[in-house]
């Protein structure tokens, strides 16, 4: 299996994660939902796959460009 990082677009804070790892996940689901400005941002997952690691925490304060989660497609 290949491996995918899955990387914030946006800085902000990590408001819920959707996935866990283990969980299977299809092209642009729902991984987690970021919180900038007062939007709900969701990261949406680039392939199908399984979530191999969640980098980030619910409450982290993240960076754009941050790795937040690992997938095996």
């Amino acid at each position: 299996m290949a491996v995918v990082n899955v990387e914030s677009e946006i800085a902000g804070n990590v408001w819920k994660i959707q996935a866990k790892p283990g969980d299977a996940i299809e092209f642009e689901g729902e991984i987690m939902i970021l919180e900038s400005m007062k939007m709900e941002i969701p990261v949406l997952s680039p392939k199908a796959g399984i979530i191999k690691e969640i980098k980030v925490a619910e409450g982290e304060a993240i960076g754009e460009g941050q790795l937040v989660a690992v997938l095996d497609v």
